[in-house]
């Protein structure tokens, strides 16, 4: 999944969140319920960031040892 679609999904899940919490605050019989739900969105939305940084820094890492060769930045430079 692209950064876009992530940062879309995280956005709707906190839109969630923010939702569960207004509610909350007007319907005082069902607050513990509803907060309880905010944060069960908000944790999916962490989650969301971190499986695609975790991803994305992995990527970052495996390109690491191939660019750390000196011939590679002599090609590099050459270009």
């Amino acid at each position: 999944m692209n950064g876009k679609a992530v940062l879309e999904n995280v956005r709707r899940y906190r839109t969630i969140a923010s939702l569960c919490r207004q509610t909350a605050a007007f319907r005082p019989l069902q607050r513990w319920s509803l907060l309880e739900r905010a944060d069960e969105w908000e944790r999916l939305a962490l989650a969301e960031l971190e499986a695609h940084y975790e991803n994305f820094s992995s990527r970052v890492s495996q390109m690491r040892p191939r660019l750390s060769q000196p011939a590679d930045w002599q090609m590099l430079n050459a270009a």
